[in-house]
């Protein structure tokens, strides 16, 4: 045991170390300072722009941002569409793999672009290796800038800044954040043992004389940015828990790294734009409290074992049904945390097979958005909870609300009250009506209270653009109930996506308009360490209590089952 933890607190250590140097250079990007890679950079952005026909110094109203990312981002998922659906005219596909069904098709070209990620297919015997890189990949990229961008204009809006050009900050976040880091990554998973590729899949001779197909392809460059970017989908059926995407310890802990360190850096961005380290600093203890305490919880779950099988052996014996025996319970345990708290959704473990415990974490995780949170849109969320608090403490207190100088009114209430809101309409409309109809629909393999943490599960996936699933509700096979998740989950991936990106830029530009008012000693401050404690509270509370009916009726329920010894 004290082994595990020593593992999870030196991982949680090396991210403390990364985050505030990460954080300070993805600051200098944005804020227009130089960096090492401006020599080589400047220039290639420059032939970008000019072939793109993009104004580089042009700035941007908040519905010219809005547009532009909604306009970008459908000609590049009808893109991705016309890719996929016609995989078999197309090269790179060594074993004439055909295309997919149309919904499958569908489903996964939006989800990639919304950086979900949610997969309702096996990579390695659905696309081919032109569709994983040409199509995917590049969504890949594309998803992940797209969030970071609309993270920093939030930024700029709230200390009074113009909002910029999304097609230069989308630009800037794949060549000067994204690509660099992922060559790098790339190289270092190679090195670890990650594949990378064209070849066909290898044909061996078994033990036995049986014929066996080993699937492998450029895993390494598809792996990093999957990480990196928070998108999540995995190259092969098994994602992480493949060794050929995650084959030892060196590279768990690389893309650990890599999975949380852009959401942890741009809370220190945060405080760089804001000229207010100390409140960036709070809050990332904040959160990192959050995620320990999560950690802890789903770690003794996993680590006390099974109740209804530690009996039969006479012990307690850690759970490791659905795990990887090189990983352990501490490893999964950590990286389930993780990977549900970033919005990554990655997975090195079955989440269907995890404790009671460990499922309630990484529901909670979702359901906040907060403890990393969606690249770029993290940040916006966790300052938007900061809103909420200077609006709720300063009407029980008599001052009047305002955050960084300037004032809260009702549009910014509007605003924020809408990002927070659209989650939970995604999440609980689609998932009363596939509970309502659990063997036409849903295809419901776990009646009970695991089943309902399974529908819900995915429906919170999908609008949390987290990805990560669990087994068991027929979304890839049969073809009928196949063709319910794949359609019913896209409402929930656009919604989820898009709402709340437009709510956060039309608030970035409502408070850049604003004129700063002077600090008196009525002003509530937003930087002490009281104030943090009341914003954790607030997310606790608006959380937990939007969502508690559905942990009570999963998770929780299922926990108080196996305590008392029913199966």
């Amino acid at each position: 045991m004290g082994q595990g933890f020593f593992q999870i607190g030196v991982t949680l250590c090396i991210v403390i170390a990364i985050a505030p140097i990460l954080g300070r250079y993805i600051a200098s990007v944005f804020l227009g300072e130089k960096t090492l890679l401006d020599p080589v950079m400047n220039t290639i952005e420059r032939m970008i722009y000019v072939l793109a026909g993009v104004r580089s110094q042009e700035n941007m109203t908040g519905g010219q941002y809005i547009r532009a990312v909604l306009y970008s981002n459908l000609i590049m998922g009808i893109i991705v569409f016309l890719l996929l659906i016609n995989q078999q005219f197309l090269p790179l596909n060594p074993t004439g793999l055909p295309t997919p069904s149309w919904d499958t098709v569908l489903h996964t070209a939006i989800s990639f672009l919304t950086n979900t990620d949610q997969q309702h297919y096996f990579g390695e015997t659905t696309l081919s290796y032109f569709s994983q890189t040409a199509a995917l990949t590049f969504l890949m990229f594309t998803s992940a800038a797209t969030g970071l961008a609309v993270g920093i204009t939030f930024l700029r809006g709230l200390t009074g800044r113009q909002l910029g050009n999304f097609y230069v900050d989308l630009t800037r976040s794949i060549t000067r954040i994204l690509l660099p880091i992922s060559i790098v990554g790339a190289i270092a998973l190679i090195i670890s043992g990650v594949p990378q590729t064209l070849e066909k899949p290898e044909v061996v001779t078994t033990l036995e004389g049986a014929t066996q197909y080993i699937a492998r392809g450029p895993v390494a460059s598809f792996e990093i940015i999957k990480q990196l970017g928070e998108n999540g989908g995995g190259f092969f059926g098994t994602n992480s828990a493949h060794p050929f995407e995650n084959p030892g310890r060196a590279s768990n802990l690389l893309e650990i790294v890599a999975m949380i360190s852009i959401p942890a850096a741009l809370i220190h961005t945060y405080g760089i734009f804001a000229n207010n380290t100390k409140q960036a600093w709070q809050l990332f203890w904040m959160v990192f409290g959050i995620t320990v305490v999560l950690i802890w919880i789903t770690s003794a779950g996993e680590y006390h074992g099974n109740p209804l099988i530690n009996p039969l052996l006479g012990k307690e014996q850690p759970n490791l049904e659905g795990k990887e025996l090189r990983f352990g319970w501490a490893q999964t345990a950590l990286w389930t945390v993780l990977t549900t708290s970033t919005m990554c959704g990655a997975v090195n473990a079955m989440h269907d097979s995890l404790m009671p415990p460990g499922l309630f974490s990484t529901m909670l995780n979702m359901f906040l958005q907060i403890v990393w949170g969606g690249q770029g849109t993290g940040i916006a969320y966790l300052i938007i909870f900061l809103i909420l608090t200077v609006f709720l403490t300063g009407l029980m207190v008599g001052r009047t609300p305002e955050f960084l100088g300037r004032k809260i009114e009702k549009k910014e209430i509007v605003l924020a009250s809408i990002v927070l809101l659209i989650h939970p309409i995604t999440v609980l409309i689609p998932s009363a009506i596939a509970l309502t109809f659990p063997d036409q629909l849903a295809g419901i393999s776990n009646p009970g209270f695991h089943g309902v943490s399974q529908v819900v599960y995915e429906y919170t996936s999908a609008a949390a653009n987290n990805g990560s699933g669990l087994a068991g509700l027929g979304n890839s096979h049969p073809a009928a109930t196949a063709l319910w998740w794949n359609l019913s989950t896209l409402p929930s991936l656009l919604a989820g996506r898009y709402v709340p990106i437009i709510a956060i830029v039309l608030l970035a530009e409502s408070m850049a308009h604003k004129q700063p008012v002077p600090e008196t000693p009525g002003t509530l401050r937003t930087d002490t360490a009281l104030f943090t404690a009341v914003t954790a509270g607030v997310i606790l509370i608006l959380g937990v209590l939007t969502f508690f009916p559905v942990l009570a009726l999963g998770s929780i329920a299922e926990g108080f089952q196996l305590a008392n010894g029913v199966n």
